[in-house]
């Protein structure tokens, strides 16, 4: 205590030698870049001359008490070794990958289990609970409540195991260290974007879901950086997708469908860089570019308590955002499905291609006539798809009137549909018209609960324009894809 009151006399009888340079307006520190609105370019010149100023004052200090003195050899520890090898960029990015392909062989593996053990408890137990308590009601609202309402509820339910795990193996990577070194090797690809390394933080976690990945975008310094992270997260492919990919790839590519799968994840990787680099060279144009630090904490073991904890705050954010609009919109499509487009027909009584919602289908199904799917039963899927991908599977299962599987894998009667279907629609090149249907599932927009966050956060005009924009480019890479495939 008499060293540090010492010390603080010193320093009081010479205050000038410990005055802080002023404080302009912008000085570095200061969120210069998103307060000066989405047009304006800071002076680089001037932040410089301010930073050599606030660094030379600091020196200044450090002499005083001297502390300027040139530190002692350090010691290398675990951490560093590794990462002496680690960030290197030829190590760096092939160790990424493999990261990434074990990341998803474990989410596809081990939730299958789980998510046939869940449906079979609602779909199986509870359903046939209910349908013997409403037995004494009419038809219809049986049929509504079991097929419409608790079909809603057992997708969610479903895909919970999924989303946990993802959640799980994602928090185990940011935990131990590991993401961070991503970021690092990810900071060259991320900055031909005008972002920094910070900016994969997000997009890896919209690899598992889109909305909590928009939230994410919030450590990223400034609003035209976070708003052009916002629009690429859409283009990442979430686990929702999983399930069609799976389910089009057992059938259409059944000696090599994880390899079907993985090329949509790393489909989607190169979309989220090309967009991006479009749109760095278009509507981003004045985005500044700006020097990349970030701490590389030391690799530690996993805190599972955290990890418990992170998990349950997103799978339960996933559960009562997209829950509801999962459980709505299965018990709009039962609505439109019960209610007959022609006569001769009863509520709740009519085959789907004469209910309102397979003329709907039926009337925007050629659109996808040069993609090789210009079929109702395809753009059905596709029009609830606009909602939650988490229901494709499922209205594919309600429109041609089979069980949904259990497991994507195993399509079974789903399956053999399907193939005779795509078969048909593409004039005999079934592989080319799924691989075309899996790139526009993976291209438009990921459901309405991913939409309503980008309007929070970015305002409706920004997700209007995203939302017409991704339509057009998964039609033109589905048409692309498919007239491709055909000819090979």
């Amino acid at each position: 205590v008499d060293a540090l009151a010492a010390a603080v006399r010193s320093a009081l009888a010479s205050p000038a030698r410990l005055r802080a340079p002023a404080d302009p307006p912008g000085r570095v520190g200061s969120d210069s870049g998103a307060s000066a609105g989405p047009g304006a370019v800071p002076d680089s010149d001037a932040r410089l001359a301010e930073a050599e100023a606030m660094f030379a004052w600091v020196q200044d200090v450090l002499a005083d008490a001297g502390l300027d003195r040139p530190a002692g050899p350090t010691t290398r520890t675990w951490s560093d070794r590794v990462d002496a090898v680690l960030l290197r960029p030829w190590v760096g990015l092939p160790v990424l990958l493999a990261v990434m392909w074990a990341l998803f062989e474990l989410v596809t593996v081990a939730a299958a289990p789980l998510m046939d053990a869940v449906d079979a408890a609602l779909n199986g137990w509870l359903g046939g609970g209910l349908q013997t308590v409403l037995r004494p009601a009419p038809d219809w609202v049986a049929s509504f409540v079991v097929d419409g309402v608790l079909a809603g509820v057992a997708t969610v339910a479903s895909f919970v195991p999924l989303m946990a795990l993802m959640f799980v193996a994602v928090a185990l990577l940011e935990d131990s260290g590991y993401l961070a070194r991503a970021a690092f090797v990810a900071d060259r690809a991320m900055r031909a974007l005008g972002l920094d390394g910070r900016a994969v933080l997000p997009l890896v976690v919209g690899f598992g879901c889109n909305l909590p990945a928009l939230s994410g975008t919030r450590v990223l310094p400034h609003a035209r950086q976070r708003l052009l992270t916002g629009l690429l997260v859409p283009l990442t492919s979430c686990t929702a997708r999983l399930t069609v990919y799976l389910m089009l790839a057992s059938i259409f590519f059944p000696r090599s469908p994880g390899t079907a799968v993985l090329g949509m994840y790393v489909g989607s990787a190169l979309l989220v860089v090309g967009v991006g680099a479009l749109l760095r060279r278009t509507a981003f144009r004045d985005l500044v570019r700006e020097p990349f630090v970030l701490a590389l904490p030391a690799y530690q073991r996993p805190r599972l308590r955290a990890i418990a904890a992170s998990t349950w705050v997103r799978v339960r954010a996933f559960v009562t955002k997209a829950g509801a609009i999962i459980v709505a919109t299965l018990s709009v499509v039962w609505v439109l499905m019960a209610v007959p487009a022609t006569g001769g027909h009863t509520v709740a009584d009519v085959p789907v291609e004469d209910s309102v919602y397979g003329r709907v289908a039926e009337g925007i199904s050629p659109v996808f006539a040069p993609a090789g799917f210009a079929d109702w039963h395809a753009s059905a899927a596709l029009m609830t798809g606009f909602v939650a991908k988490e229901v494709v599977v499922g209205s594919m299962a309600q429109t041609y009137a089979v069980a949904e599987p259990e497991d994507p894998s195993l399509p079974g009667d789903l399956g053999s549909q399907l193939a005779a279907t795509f078969d048909r629609t593409s004039g005999g090149a079934p592989a080319a018209a799924a691989l075309a249907f899996m790139v526009f599932v993976l291209a438009y927009t990921p459901c309405l609960a991913t939409l309503a966050e980008q309007a929070r956060l970015f305002g409706w005009r920004w997700t209007t324009g995203a939302v017409a924009a991704q339509l057009v480019l998964a039609w033109v890479l589905a048409v692309g894809v498919f007239q491709v495939g055909r000819l090979l």
